[in-house]
């Protein structure tokens, strides 16, 4: 649904990775530098999500819109 790159996780890879390392940072046996990195990477993963949570929401509306001189867009099955 998103255009991801390489490196990006979609939606559902980003959100398993900030479950994990919400796990890991609760069991309170990071060090400090570990938990900051994994703070760091968290925020990452959680605006991967958010982006995508906004792109969908997008589409929905276009999708649902009670707009009748709205324009077709063709439908990108692959991103």
């Amino acid at each position: 649904m998103n255009e991801e790159s390489p490196s990006e996780p979609g939606f559902e890879d980003a959100l398993a990775q900030l479950e994990a390392l919400v796990e890991r940072m609760e069991s309170g046996e990071l060090s400090l530098e570990d938990s900051l990195a994994s703070f760091e990477q968290g925020i990452a993963l959680t605006r991967i999500c958010q982006k995508s949570l906004s792109e969908a929401e997008q589409k929905v509306s276009l999708l649902t819109g009670n707009t009748p001189d709205a324009e077709a867009e063709p439908f990108d099955s692959d991103a």
